[in-house]
């Protein structure tokens, strides 16, 4: 049996949570769609434990419900995943667990989006299928873990740990321990490994921006205010000014400015880098053993080694990754504050990878477009 609803929502990670609270307070019925079995896995199941948010509390809010106040400017993932669970207790948003969506198509007869979902509990085959007007991607940037396929990974006889499973460094003291991927999960890694006495070094294959946390949240607090080309001008003078030359560290600047490109939050990762407890290396080229050898030509022995590296799977149709792919230029090509809204009722929130606050800011104008077509049918 088909069951009917006015809106669909994939995922239940912040974007998936505060999507459904904003179309709550506004009395939109909706449903959310989880193949996890918690709010927000990435934080609950997949964080570090001594993982703080780089971006301050006032830059962190959910919409119609503050940080409370007597929260520290940067929370701990313990103080963020809290705050989390009362907000959606707040609103009275309720997943459904354990469900993953195989098939999401716009059927141009009824007008309406088709969703087939699976039971993944063990032991279930069960299936669900649904018919919606509005449909909602939150299933977020970085959803599945990647291991890269590297020449010789299956000689090497260390340890190989994706970040996902990465709980602290207190283990690794003393270890030659290689981070692979230089974004945020990987440079806050190296950093509590080289805290906890680990001998850490971390590949750096391309280009990135690094802001300090003061340099973000001014960023942020323009943002509001001041065209986004600005911002973006204005960040990249402060980055050259106060962070300096990273390329003489490994770390080439891109071209195009912070907001243009993803960023890199540094809580001290960078003072590492300079003082030689962080080794900065280029791409990885082949294994043999516990040799590692790097396109340079240099090899290095490793104890262990850490992917960073994700897959963003979006959603599947009959055809394979049509729609992973239609989701992938969207957000590639659009501008930072219209990237949210496709065709025919079909939305995507937090995809931007721009942090919680525009995100926020998206589940906002998806919920009051929502209520206008309703309105206006």
């Amino acid at each position: 049996m088909v069951k009917e609803e006015v809106v669909i929502i994939v995922g239940a990670g912040t974007s998936g949570i505060s999507t459904s609270a904003c179309l709550n307070h506004l009395s939109i019925s909706n449903i959310v769609l989880e193949r996890d079995d918690c709010l927000a896995s990435l934080w609950t199941k997949k964080c570090y434990d001594r993982l703080h948010l780089h971006v301050a509390k006032q830059f962190s809010n959910f919409p119609h419900m503050p940080v409370p106040a007597d929260y520290p400017k940067y929370m701990s993932k313990d103080q963020f995943v809290k705050c989390v669970e009362n907000y959606a207790c707040q609103f009275n948003v309720k997943p459904i667990y354990n469900r993953l969506v195989e098939l999401a198509r716009f059927d141009d007869t009824i007008k309406k989006w088709y969703v087939k979902v699976r039971n993944i509990v063990e032991g279930s085959h069960d299936f669900d299928e649904y018919v919606c007007k509005f449909l909602v991607v939150a299933t977020g940037q970085n959803t599945d873990a990647h291991i890269p396929e590297i020449q010789g990974l299956d000689s090497f006889p260390g340890e190989i740990l994706h970040s996902t499973n990465y709980k602290s460094g207190a283990k690794y003291a003393n270890k030659h321990v290689l981070v692979l991927g230089s974004g945020n999960s990987g440079m806050a890694i190296a950093l509590d490994l080289a805290n906890f006495g680990a001998r850490t070094s971390i590949t750096v294959r391309n280009p990135v921006h690094i802001l300090n946390m003061e340099i973000l949240n001014i960023g942020l607090i323009m943002i509001k205010h001041i065209p986004l080309k600005i911002v973006d001008i204005v960040l990249a003078i402060l980055s050259k000014l106060i962070i300096g030359d990273t390329a003489k560290y490994g770390i080439p600047r891109p071209n195009k400015n912070p907001f243009s490109w993803k960023w890199i939050i540094d809580a001290g990762t960078l003072n590492k880098i300079k003082s030689g407890h962080i080794q900065v290396l280029p791409a990885l080229k082949s294994i043999l053993g516990d040799y590692i050898e790097f396109v340079n030509g240099k090899s290095y022995q490793f104890d262990v080694i850490i992917p960073c590296n994700w897959d963003g799977d979006y959603l599947l149709n009959e055809n394979g990754n049509l729609q992973r792919s239609e989701f992938h230029n969207w957000v590639s090509k659009t501008k930072f504050a219209n990237n949210w809204k496709g065709n025919n009722g079909l939305y995507c929130v937090g995809l931007c990878g721009r942090g919680i606050e525009p995100a926020s800011i998206e589940s906002v104008k998806i919920a009051n477009e929502i209520k206008f077509l309703l309105q206006n049918e």
